[in-house]
């Protein structure tokens, strides 16, 4: 392809909305909060259309603010905002704040959670999250479902975002649901002491609606990956994605 010759818009971002991906839905959040930023209006719309929601939190958040009882305040936190988003399971994995690795270990407890649910759904944070503990999150995730291809259980797999833009091939459209998920985002007292992440998460969800109908106020963006995609690595696969753009 020649500099000339690249490729159109709807090659890199979809023009409409999806519906809802095939439920019961699994998804794995690297602290108590990214849930509600990254896709809380999804949550909601699930929860509506009676599909069944788990929720994996993967560390304690223990260096998310300066309070003394952080943990226990973030802990309470996320089973307000469980309870208000219509989750129906709630696990946090008390991994540390800041310190999440990637181990063998970490990849097989995923994969058994995976499977003990009968997911049909699984997302991750996007691959060009800025935390570590997402893209570490992501890369767990993704092991733990190349693990269980290999036992012949395959999923749809899913990233979102959650403080910045990343590759999406799918747009839930949640302008219904933006009332409740400012709603949920409130709960997060201990986070948004911190920055202004309401203020960010809604512009980013304004984004998504870039090549929408002008009806769509808001979106959350995900990225579903191929058989062919999950069969290779995550980093590759994002590399490829970043190809289309050139």
């Amino acid at each position: 392809m020649s500099k000339t010759e690249l490729n159109p818009e709807h090659r890199l971002i979809p023009f409409e909305t999806s519906e809802l991906p095939a439920g019961p839905w699994l998804v794995f959040a690297p602290h108590a909060d990214d849930e509600t930023y990254g896709m809380a209006g999804s949550l909601l719309k699930a929860s509506e259309a009676g599909i069944a929601t788990h929720l994996v939190v993967m560390t304690d958040g223990a260096l998310g603010g300066s309070a003394a009882d952080l943990v226990d305040t973030r802990q309470q936190e996320v089973q307000a905002a469980a309870k208000l988003l219509g989750i129906t399971s709630l696990d946090s994995w008390q991994e540390p704040d800041r310190g999440l690795v990637y181990s063998e270990a970490s990849v097989s407890k995923i994969a058994q959670k995976i499977n003990s649910l009968g997911a049909a759904s699984v997302f991750f944070p996007g691959p060009l999250e800025l935390h570590p503990d997402h893209r570490v999150t992501a890369l767990l995730v993704w092991a733990a479902i190349q693990q269980l291809s290999k036992e012949s259980l395959s999923v749809n797999a899913y990233s979102y975002e959650i403080g910045v833009q990343n590759p999406v091939n799918v747009l839930i459209d949640i302008t219904e649901q933006r009332p409740r998920k400012e709603q949920a985002m409130t709960i997060y007292a201990s986070q948004n002491d911190e920055n202004n992440y309401e203020e960010l998460v809604l512009s980013l969800d304004k984004g998504r609606t870039f090549t929408l109908p002008a009806n769509v106020s808001h979106a959350e963006g995900f990225y579903r990956y191929s058989e062919e995609q999950l069969a290779t690595s995550l980093r590759a696969v994002t590399h490829e994605i970043i190809e289309l753009y050139f």
